[in-house]
Formats: C-alpha cells, sequence, structure tokens
C-alpha cells in the first residue's frame, strides 16, 4: 500500500516597504505551505489565506488538517473538488498533488494536464495606491516596465493615473479599483480613462452590484475579480464582464482554474490570470494559465522583500517558467 502523508505550516514573507489597497495596507505577506510525502517524493503547494474572503492562516490550516485523511488515502484532484470548498485551503492542497504527481510520473503537470508548457512572458508590475505625486514617482522608477497595473482607491484615481502615464508614457495600463467605485465614479471616470490609454478596469464596483453594469457605456473592457471566484460563480456574472481575473487561491488550485479558463472561453471572456502576494511558488502552478491569458499579472515575488530558493527567474518584467526543483 502507498504510504502518503500531508502537512502544512504557515509561513511570513516581508514585502518590500508597504502593499496599499483600497481595503488596506500590508507590510508582510502571509501564507500556508502544503507537503505531500509519497513513498519519498513530495509535492508542495503554497496558498495565501485572504481576509476578504473570511479565511486567516488559521482556518485554512484547519481545513487542511479536515482533508488530511482523505489525501491520505488516495484522493485525487476530482475527489478533492467534492469534499474541500474552493479558496485558498485547496489551493494549496489540489498545487501540491499536481507537483507529486509530476515528480512520480517523470512528466511536467503541463504534460499531466495536456496543455502547453509555460514560456517566458510578460507579467504585470503593480503599483501600490498612493497619493498621484507618489505613484508618479514609483511610475518613473518603473517606466521600462512594459505593463503596469495600478491600485486605485475612488477619489483621486484620475489624477493618479494621469501620474502614472506621464511619468511612463511608453508602459501599458491597467487598473484595479478592489470595489471601491461607484456607478457615478464609473460613468465619469471610465472615458477619461480611455483617455488615458487604461487597457482594462478590474472590479469597479462592490461584489453583488454587478448588474449596474449590465447597460453601462464601456470604453474600457471590465473585468471581474471579487465577484467571480469558480465555475458555480461564473453564470451570475458572466454577462456583466468582458474579462475575468483567475486566481487559484479563489478557486481553489490549478484543477478547477483549467475548468474556469475553458469555461470562461465558452462565454466569449477574455482572461486576466492574477494572484494574490505570494512567493514563487504560489505564482509557478498559475504559469499554466498564460497560454490562456490576454494579461498577466503574477509579480507577487518582486514585490516581497526576498524571494524563496529556486524561485522563479524575472528578467525585468519577463517571466520565466518556474524550475523543476520549485514546482511542477
Amino acid at each position: 500500500m502507498t504510504a502518503r502523508s500531508l502537512s502544512a505550516v504557515e509561513e511570513s514573507w516581508p514585502i518590500k516597504g508597504s502593499f496599499r489597497i483600497s481595503r488596506g495596507t500590508k507590510t508582510e505577506a502571509n501564507v500556508v505551505v502544503a507537503t505531500i510525502t509519497e513513498n519519498g517524493v513530495t509535492g508542495q503547494g503554497e496558498c495565501v489565506p485572504y481576509a476578504r474572503y473570511g479565511e486567516t492562516p488559521k482556518s485554512v490550516l484547519g481545513q487542511i488538517s479536515a482533508a488530511r485523511q482523505f489525501v491520505e488515502d488516495g484522493l485525487t484532484h476530482e475527489g478533492l473538488l467534492t469534499i474541500m470548498p474552493s479558496g485558498a485551503a485547496r489551493n494549496a492542497v489540489d498545487c501540491a498533488l499536481w507537483d507529486l504527481e509530476a515528480k512520480l510520473s517523470g512528466k511536467s503537470v503541463a504534460a499531466l494536464a495536456n496543455i502547453a508548457e509555460p514560456g517566458p512572458t510578460i507579467t504585470a508590475y503593480t503599483l501600490s495606491m498612493d497619493d498621484p505625486e507618489k505613484m508618479g514617482f514609483a511610475a518613473k522608477a518603473n517606466s521600462d516596465r512594459p505593463l503596469m497595473k495600478l491600485k486605485l482607491g475612488g477619489t483621486l484615481d484620475i489624477e493618479r493615473v494621469a501620474a502614472v502615464r506621464s511619468n511612463a508614457p511608453k508602459s501599458r495600463l491597467i487598473v484595479d479599483a478592489n470595489e471601491a467605485w461607484t456607478v457615478n465614479m464609473m460613468q465619469e471616470y471610465c472615458p477619461k480613462m480611455a483617455d488615458l490609454g487604461v487597457e482594462l478596469i478590474e472590479q469597479p464596483l462592490p461584489a453583488g452590484e454587478d448588474e449596474a453594469l449590465a447597460n453601462m457605456d464601456r470604453p474600457v473592457p471590465i473585468c471581474a475579480d471579487e465577484s467571480a471566484h469558480d465555475t458555480a460563480t461564473l453564470d451570475d456574472v458572466a454577462r456583466y464582464y468582458d474579462f475575468i481575473n483567475i486566481k487559484l487561491d479563489k478557486t481553489g488550485g490549478l484543477t478547477e482554474a483549467l475548468l474556469l479558463a475553458e469555461a470562461a472561453r465558452g462565454f466569449g471572456l477574455g482572461v486576466m490570470v492574477g494572484c494574490m502576494l505570494g512567493t514563487s511558488l504560489a505564482m509557478a502552478p498559475a504559469t499554466l494559465l498564460g497560454s490562456f491569458a490576454r494579461f498577466v499579472d503574477l509579480d507577487g515575488p518582486l514585490l516581497l522583500d526576498k524571494d524563496r530558493d529556486n524561485g522563479i527567474y524575472f528578467d525585468g518584467s519577463i517571466m520565466h517558467p518556474p524550475p523543476k526543483a520549485l514546482w511542477g
């Protein structure tokens, strides 16, 4: 009989300075790493518990502990979808299972999943929300980056984007309001965002207010993030959006993320691949979604003071495939 064990630990990774969005500021990334060992071979997966969805490291560790016996008894990816809800805990376990399977079989996760192997790709580089002048300074320091994502917060957002645009005139821009706008703000801001060359607006309105987008002019495409987590939530919001941001911590792992990418394609939605703030171990499985995506936003390690060993290599904003010593 195959001997398999599952364990999980919490880790903390300091952020360079601080990271601010409309909901608050962080100075460290708190992650949970699941480790599955079978016959001396180990697979790992990292997740980021997210307070916006009622998650804490303690609650995620509890969920993983509750699933331990099932996993140790040989649970598959498909079975995992039936015993754990979508979210960070399932993500860590699912990605650890994929990593383990790849190492046991000698095949890459891409080959096992029958999808394209990830190649070098441009990731967005995120500018934390700040006053317009400081965001302009940050943009100038990163003006060689081809794609920037700007965290916004409501008032002064036009000034923020204008400051970035004037200091990084060659960079492509996407913006993320993290649910901070109102309908009136949208009606005012969207044409101005288009004039400033913004290519995508991520989650402008609070989740649950999506119907307000139904008949609204959109000179810039709108992307769902907090409003859409997995295939079960896609039906309710697909008609209101142009893109969906797929994050493994929302879908509950790579298995569901691949299903969601296919479902999004069926709805005619564009795909953005995003992340929470974590290390290269959290980014590695998400790189496999790059072939589905118009926008890739997997810059978490670039925002940390230090990444883990065997991390993903970034040449500026060019993100290279994860090394096998890391994952997959």
